[in-house]
């Protein structure tokens, strides 16, 4: 029997009408200017509600949008459930409002056939949203491809280091990753400016492994540090090692509460 993903947070997070979400996603294509780099290879978008992330998001996406990919690689945090390791759906598809995109089997047993980290199964696909939020501006953007949804139920170095290598090995033209993460979480809007400042210039700077010392040492946060940092190593090792932050914000720009905020950014990685 086929296993299909029903989606999670449709109608909390976005809208779960196609033709009301197809209307929002245009709407926040509107306000995005940053130039669009030739060769893409890595996204960072954000993954809350789209009221609140949905224009850093487009941000990303736009940078996608009509270029062509065999298969996108979403790595997510897990905010719901601690294991230990990475799990990739071992179901056949992850369904939309829009439709279905399905699993790369092919490249999940690829990913998964050696390392002591990475396997095959349901956990932290179950009501995680990370990795569902992104799909909708993916086909908006590219249409149908085939996915490898990626959840990191544990974010140590050497986790990270062995998603991003086996990564470097498996990525070629037809293949895009994405990093899913929010940023700091429910400081000030002045503290999370500055710490997320920090984030920020790490991706800019393309410093993947200074990224991973600031979150280890807790200089910065970032809930998908790890996925962050996975992407852009596997980017780096097969030469794609340019990188600009393309928008960034945080919830109190749409709530009005500056007290308590969840910081936003957006990225591509090119060459």
């Amino acid at each position: 029997m086929k296993q299909v993903r029903k989606p999670a947070v449709a109608g909390l997070f976005y809208p779960s009408d196609k033709t009301e979400l197809k209307e929002l996603i245009d709407s926040l294509y509107i306000n995005t200017n940053a130039e669009k780099k030739s060769f893409v290879k890595g996204l960072v978008a954000p993954h809350a509600g789209y009221i609140y992330s949905g224009l850093t998001a487009a941000n990303s996406f736009h940078q996608i949008k009509e270029k062509s990919y065999k298969r996108v690689y979403i790595i997510s945090p897990s905010h719901r459930e601690y294991f230990p390791g990475v799990s990739i759906y071992n179901g056949d598809a992850y369904d939309t409002p829009f439709s279905e995109l399905q699993v790369d089997v092919e490249m999940r047993s690829e990913l998964t056939s050696s390392g002591r980290f990475i396997f095959s199964g349901i956990e932290g696909h179950r009501a995680e949203h990370g990795i569902e939020v992104e799909l909708p501006f993916l086909i908006d953007a590219i249409g149908h491809v085939k996915i490898i949804p990626i959840v990191m139920g544990d974010q140590r170095k050497e986790i990270v280091d062995e998603l991003a290598n086996r990564l470097s090995f498996l990525l070629d033209d037809e293949s895009l990753v994405i990093a899913s993460s929010d940023l700091s979480h429910f400081y000030s809007k002045k503290k999370a400016y500055q710490l997320d400042s920090i984030v920020a210039e790490r991706i800019s700077s393309f410093q993947y492994d200074e990224l991973q010392s600031d979150l280890d040492d807790r200089i910065c946060e970032a809930c998908g540090g790890g996925p962050i940092v996975a992407m852009m190593k596997a980017c780096g090792i097969n030469g794609y090692q340019k990188s600009e932050v393309l928008h960034r914000s945080d919830s109190g720009d749409v709530s009005g509460d500056n007290n308590e905020v969840v910081g936003y950014l957006s990225a591509v990685i090119y060459q």
